[in-house]
């Protein structure tokens, strides 16, 4: 597996149920706990929760509403059940299992070699893998579609997702009221605003240990980016600007935009915050099956972040590829019949998901070319 994030580490699962030794290779150093955001446990979740022995109680938050907050802070409430977790906790659920599984953090992918069955991947740390079959689950900058598609290149959608995790304990009594057991919803025209509780750093699930998970997304120039993108080393991030990298002067822009552009409530819940960034790019479909090498999550295409999806869909990636290989081995050739069946049924899940997602977007005035823009430049 080359990255070992959520899908990387739910294909493990998924292949080591098929029968495959596997290992995983992560081009980072080990995360920061904040790293990500909260995350709705869809089926695809489940069913590996499940097969884990992990009960969706044990790793999410129960939400019972959903929420949509006017300029002036009034409430619209219905209905709406649905369990949050978090990258973090699920990261770790997934990874404890795997303690005996390589696991190789630090080295980025350089090169892909394939001789009859057997795949070599050299790493920029000098290090050799050898294996029969390579998954690439390494994200939106993925270095193994690059390998595979020389003009691969994300391209910006045109707004940037500033978040937030903070303890619930730092919120006052009333704001964390108005959150608790709801998902929020603010939109304005080129700008949008969810949150929820999600489950604390270390999984705590009881009141008073959670974590108040939020992301707003405003639509921001590309030639702005750069600015609004550097740390406080000075260095500019093309994928996440971390918790404790957003310069002051920046995170007291984020501030301002907020007291002026959202509900009382939300601004007040930003201003309380430790801010980081992702702007939100676009990977399109492509194909997700080469030579003894797949493409799954968003190395194979991205959706947008509004349908709630892109760690199911990652999942069920995982889950059909298992199952695409079942009874495989190196003897044999390549079960391709299985193999373009499962790339046929997910590149059109992903390219329904893609397209729902620009159409979220769009409902927001989010995106290229469209609605208002903020955080221009001086």
């Amino acid at each position: 597996m080359i990255g070992g994030s959520l899908g990387g580490l739910a294909a493990a699962h998924e292949l080591r149920a098929a029968g495959a030794d596997v290992a995983v290779y992560e081009r980072s150093a080990p995360r920061t706990p904040a790293h990500g955001a909260g995350i709705v446990v869809r089926p695809d979740i489940e069913a590996l929760l499940h097969r884990l022995g992990v009960p969706v109680e044990a790793v999410g938050v129960e939400l019972y509403e959903s929420q949509r907050l006017d300029a002036d802070g009034r409430a619209v409430r219905e209905e709406a059940p649905q369990s949050m977790t978090a990258w973090d906790v699920l990261h770790h659920v997934l990874r404890e299992p795997l303690a005996e599984v390589c696991h190789r953090l630090d080295g980025a992918l350089r090169r892909v070699r394939v001789e009859g069955h057997e795949v070599t991947a050299e790493f920029s740390d000098g290090f050799t893998a050898h294996g029969n079959f390579l998954v690439g689950a390494d994200g939106i900058g993925s270095a193994t579609r690059r390998l595979l598609d020389p003009s691969f290149r994300p391209t910006y959608a045109g707004y940037v997702g500033w978040r937030g995790l903070e303890p619930e304990s730092r919120l006052p009594g009333e704001l964390l009221g108005l959150l608790s057991g709801r998902l929020t919803h603010f939109t304005s025209d080129g700008m949008q605003m969810l949150c929820s509780l999600v489950p604390g750093a270390g999984g705590e699930l009881e009141k008073g240990a959670r974590r108040v998970n939020w992301v707003w997304y405003v639509n921001v120039a590309e030639r702005d980016l750069p600015g609004l993108l550097t740390g406080r080393s000075a260095r500019r991030s093309a994928y996440f600007l971390p918790p404790g990298d957003v310069p002051p002067e920046t995170a007291e822009r984020v501030v301002r935009q907020a007291e002026v552009s959202l509900p009382p409530a939300l601004a007040e819940l930003v201003g309380l915050s430790d801010p980081f960034a992702q702007p939100v790019l676009d990977v399109p479909p492509w194909r997700m099956v080469a030579d003894h090498a797949a493409l799954i999550g968003d190395a194979a295409g991205t959706v947008r972040p509004h349908t709630s999806a892109a760690a199911s869909k990652a999942f069920g990636d995982a889950a059909g590829l298992a199952t695409a290989l079942l009874g495989w081995t190196p003897a044999q050739p390549l079960p391709a019949v299985a193999l373009e069946h499962w790339e046929v049924l997910r590149l059109d899940r992903l390219v329904t998901l893609a397209g729902t997602g620009r159409e979220l977007a769009a409902a927001s005035g989010l995106g290229v070319g469209a609605g208002s823009t903020f955080f221009t430049g001086d």
